[in-house]
């Protein structure tokens, strides 16, 4: 996936996020984002994975923006991925190996 595709994805779950007042409360509570921050044309990127990453940290809330959106979960994930990578955000989690040695990071 490229950057804009993933950007394009974000968008989306920014607009999902943002149609629900209770979804919308949630993501700022829990993100640390607030509206002015929201609106900081400097912060953009950070904004879109963290969108991304706080959908796929929440099953249930993936599942509905999937089935809304007609997207498949992992394309999520891999657009989280894409833009966490790209922002510098270290919090995204792949489940992957992160130490290298085989056992899954652990």
């Amino acid at each position: 996936m490229d950057q804009d595709a993933a950007q394009a994805l974000a968008i989306d779950a920014l607009t999902f996020l943002g149609g629900d007042e209770d979804r919308l409360a949630r993501f700022l509570g829990l993100t640390g984002w607030t509206p002015q921050s929201l609106r900081d044309p400097g912060s953009r990127q950070a904004l879109l994975a963290s969108a991304l990453e706080h959908l796929t940290g929440d099953e249930a809330l993936l599942m509905t923006f999937a089935a809304n959106t007609g997207r498949n979960p992992s394309t999520v994930a891999e657009a989280a991925r894409r833009l966490g990578s790209l922002s510098g955000n270290g919090d995204l989690d792949d489940g992957g190996d992160d130490d290298g040695d085989g056992d899954g990071g652990e």
